[in-house]
């Protein structure tokens, strides 16, 4: 009787012992499952970390090649308002003067000119001819072609509109004809027999034509 309930004592021991060691073994499995989790996470996190910093590479790349294109002429005119732009003006030059002589000079290249080019031909500042080019393609006399030269951003200027030239007729006597009024084709004063008209024309072909700019 006292073996068996020794042996029943035992029993109890070797089962608790048994419950411990299990008991330890799941709190163990437990603590090795939560530190594999939060491997996965810092894993994962790493991961889209890397997957994000192209992304964000890439789009700083694109803004800074879009701000690359941005030309001084693109930045100027978010600045300006139309009135400054269209009612723009040079110390002591004569506005109206200087349009017909660019737009003279623009008309000799079909291919439009850099503007760069155009302002050093007419001693103008970069910033001058900028805010002109823009006053011309706001009235329709030109027109811009943004282009990559030399790795920069920049302009073509090409004419839209061709101003009237009166070289041709500029010393023709008729313009100060004395007896202008009394001449007809078929009246006494014709520029049939006029002899002012003869001298003109024959002085006129006379002159060497002027070879268009390069």
């Amino acid at each position: 009787m006292a073996k068996k309930a020794a042996d029943s004592k035992d029993l109890k021991k070797d089962k608790k012992k048994e419950d411990k060691k299990l008991q330890k073994a799941e709190k163990k499995a437990a603590k090795e499952e939560k530190k594999s989790a939060v491997k996965e996470e810092k894993k994962k996190k790493s991961k889209d970390a890397k997957e994000e910093k192209p992304a964000k590479e890439k789009k700083k790349e694109k803004k800074a090649a879009e701000e690359s294109e941005r030309t001084p002429e693109e930045e100027m005119e978010e600045q300006l308002t139309d009135e400054e732009i269209e009612n723009f003006q040079i110390e002591k030059v004569d506005m109206e003067k200087l349009t017909n002589k660019v737009c003279l000079f623009l008309s000799n290249y079909d291919d439009g000119i850099i503007q760069s080019e155009l302002w050093k031909k007419f001693k103008l500042t970069s910033r001058d001819g900028s805010r002109l080019a823009l006053k011309l393609e706001r009235m329709g006399i030109i027109m811009r072609e943004k282009i990559l030269e030399n790795k920069r951003w920049t302009y073509v200027l090409k004419i839209k509109k061709t101003p009237v030239s009166t070289e041709s007729i500029e010393n023709a006597p008729c313009l100060v004809c004395p007896v202008e009024q009394k001449c007809s084709i078929d009246g006494e004063v014709s520029p049939k027999t006029c002899q002012w008209i003869e001298e003109w024309t024959i002085a006129e072909l006379g002159k060497p034509k002027k070879k268009k700019e390069q």
